[in-house]
This record gives C-alpha cells, sequence and structure tokens, in this order.
C-alpha cells in the first residue's frame, strides 16, 4: 500500500517491496535513457560519447542488479506504484531528451550524470523526509547515501575529461533536411 505524496505526484511506499519496485524502476529507467542516449549519439558518429552513454547504462544495470539480489527477486515486481515526481522529471535518475546535443563531448555526458545522480540523491532525502514506515525510511537514507556516493564519483570523473571550448556545439558542415 501507498500512501499520496501530493495529488498527481505519484506516492510514498509504504512498504519496503514497494519502495525498492520504484528504486528498481528508476535504476531501469536510467538504463533505457542512457542506452537510449548512445544510439543517438551513434547515429550521429560521435563514438566516444555513445561510449561514455554506454558505460553509464551499465553502472545504471549494476544498482537494478543489486536491488534485485538484496530483495531477492528474480524478475522485476509486476506492480510498481507511480513514482513520485521530483524536480518535474518522470523518473529522478532520467535525463529528458532536449539536454542531449549530438556534438556533445564526454564532460557534457558528465554533466548529465552529475544531475542524475544528485536529483536521485534529492528525491531519496525527501522520501525518507516524509516516510511512514521506518523500514522504509532507513532504506531511502541508505540510497540517499549511495545517491551521495555516485555525485562523487562523477565529480572525480569529470577532473579526468577535458571541459569544452564554448563553441563547442559549432557545426561548420550541420546537417540539412530537405522538405
Amino acid at each position: 500500500m501507498n500512501t499520496p505524496l501530493t495529488p498527481g505526484a505519484g506516492t510514498v511506499p509504504t512498504t519496503l517491496e514497494d519502495f525498492m519496485a520504484q528504486a528498481l524502476v528508476m535504476e531501469q529507467d536510467a538504463v533505457a535513457r542512457y542506452t537510449e542516449f548512445a544510439d543517438m549519439m551513434e547515429t550521429h558518429n560521435n563514438p566516444e560519447v555513445a561510449e561514455w552513454f554506454r558505460k553509464m547504462a551499465v553502472i545504471e544495470g549494476k544498482h537494478a542488479a543489486q536491488i534485485m539480489a538484496e530483495m531477492g527477486w528474480t524478475e522485476a515486481p509486476k506492480h510498481i506504484a507511480v513514482l513520485p515526481v521530483i524536480d518535474g522529471f518522470e523518473s529522478p535518475e532520467s535525463t529528458p531528451v532536449e539536454d542531449v546535443h549530438y556534438l556533445m563531448q564526454p564532460w557534457h555526458v558528465l554533466q548529465l550524470a552529475l544531475a542524475n545522480e544528485e536529483r536521485a540523491e534529492r528525491f531519496f532525502a525527501h522520501l525518507a523526509s516524509v516516510a511512514t514506515v521506518e523500514s522504509v525510511r532507513k532504506a531511502a537514507l541508505e540510497l540517499q547515501q549511495e545517491e551521495r556516493e555516485h555525485v562523487e564519483l562523477v565529480k572525480a570523473w569529470m577532473q579526468k575529461v577535458p571541459q569544452p571550448d564554448h563553441n563547442w556545439d559549432h557545426d561548420p558542415d550541420p546537417p540539412r533536411y530537405d522538405e
């Protein structure tokens, strides 16, 4: 059973199973979105950025597998309550498609990942603050801490890749579309 968070904005889980099912959906959404972006970058002949997006998808996939293992699930639960909306996003670890540019560089991918991890950290902190069940509150705090560690990891990666020039998105031969 879940309790309303705010009207139309999803629910606060009232069982550990519901909470972990929501966390699993978040990770699966992140895998799907990063994979979609990797495919887009390959289409635009940007293999370096595609590789970074694939790396992020693998990492999020490992998080999903960890949740499955911790819960003893062999397959994802069939019924999952609607995720609470935070910061206007459908899923806290999902990047809007319009934030991706075909000329982006690895630094940009890490910027997107950083925003996702920070949003997920806020999401779990918020759930911990409104949880009415101790096991859910405790799990939310644990996942908040994991997301905080992910934030630090992404920040460390960002120190290893060059920041793009201010005109990184200039294309001397932009795509042309015939009607």
